[in-house]
């Protein structure tokens, strides 16, 4: 398992902090190549932390909200390495926690272009070339929070993801490509540094976000927030040839909340 992705070209979207900063550092240490995405220059710090003897690994800032964004990132791991063999859609992430009453017009729309969006575009291309090369592995990042409160637009992306997730397995099972999916629960994180939302929180927002905490505490049967750690191990578990069976599923990573 410690080589377990040696001689694989690996994706991870949104790898400069949280989640897919965890994904990349656990991924170069079984051996992977890595092509790191990210909006924010940060990503290159994450690039630096992994340059032990041997590991191989490129950045690209792209926005992945855009189709042009997804290309480009594809476009640069083939032009690097010639192939894709593991895409990580790790992009997303609730904006604001409020009743659904509550949002903007613009704001709904904002939390569909983070939360589904780069999944859709990045899947969408780098099919081609594991569709040509008769295999490939993606791992979608979805949330536990599809049954959850005051981020509804949140959970009707992640709903998409789940889908998505789905109806591609099934799709291109045929060309050696499986799909699966990690639904993250609440997971303990350094402080975000860039943060999803710059917005001076008020005292009612603050009392609707802990209100989220202390449901996804009580819906998880271990009563409490996972460690990014034990995400990382699960979407690497799908992503491995260890997996090599399993294809179209969305594994719950929240204490037993199935989500």
């Amino acid at each position: 398992m410690n080589q377990r992705f040696e001689g694989k070209i690996v994706v991870v979207t949104g790898a400069a902090q949280g989640i897919g900063r965890g994904v990349a550092i656990a991924a170069a240490s079984q051996g992977a190549t890595l092509v790191l995405c990210d909006r924010s220059d940060f990503v290159h710090d994450v690039a630096s932390e992994i340059s032990a003897p041997g590991a191989r690994c490129i950045t690209v800032i792209a926005d992945l909200e855009t189709y042009a964004g997804a290309c480009k990132l594809a476009g640069a791991a083939l032009d690097a390495f010639g192939r894709i063999d593991v895409l990580i859609n790790n992009v997303g992430g609730t904006i604001w926690a409020k009743p659904y009453q509550e949002y903007e017009e613009a704001q709904i729309e904002a939390e569909v272009r983070r939360s589904l969006f780069p999944t859709l575009w990045c899947c969408r291309a780098v099919l081609p070339s594991m569709i040509e090369r008769k295999r490939g592995a993606i791992v979608n990042v979805s949330s536990i929070a599809t049954r959850s409160i005051y981020r509804v637009p949140y959970a009707a992306s992640k709903g998409g993801v789940n889908a998505l997730t789905a109806s591609l397995a099934f799709e291109h099972a045929d060309d050696g490509i499986r799909v699966n999916a990690v639904a993250t629960g609440g997971t303990e994180a350094p402080v975000r540094r860039v943060p999803r939302n710059t917005d001076q929180q008020t005292e009612q927002e603050a009392l609707w976000y802990q209100a989220i905490v202390d449901q996804t505490k009580a819906t998880s049967l271990m009563h409490r927030y996972g460690t990014i750690d034990e995400q990382v191990g699960a979407i690497l578990f799908l992503a491995s040839d260890e997996a090599s069976y399993i294809t179209g599923t969305v594994l719950p990573v929240g204490g037993g909340d199935q989500g």
